[in-house]
């Protein structure tokens, strides 16, 4: 599935970066530790944090895109790296339940 169309189905705006690409695999965390040895390379990475830690764990893993959940704002900062790093943010205003469970049933066609 291309991100392009997860961004319609999620009501998401992107901060920065290329949606047309495609994913493999959803995380969701906001511990960035754990979310650095999780989070693969091409994933939906789902959190709520939006500072430059973030990015940093994303320049890192290489996962398809960050999505943050509930109309997070990424801080200027983390927007700035993202940028420089070519890391692809988007913004949505739904929980990262809701998140999650949307791209589940557009990937089993339901």
């Amino acid at each position: 599935m291309k991100l392009r169309d997860v961004c319609e189905m999620l009501s998401a705006t992107v901060l920065c970066g290329d949606v047309d690409k495609s994913f493999e695999g959803v995380y969701v965390g906001d511990l960035l530790s754990r979310a650095m040895s999780r989070v693969e390379c091409d994933n939906l990475w789902v959190t709520i944090m939006s500072n430059v830690n973030v990015v940093a764990v994303a320049t890192l893993t290489e996962p398809c895109a960050v999505i943050l959940a509930e109309d997070v704002v990424l801080q200027p900062d983390a927007k700035k790296s993202a940028e420089e790093n070519g890391i692809t943010v988007l913004t949505s205003p739904l929980s990262a339940y809701e998140i999650c469970t949307r791209v589940d049933r557009a990937e089993k066609g339901i």
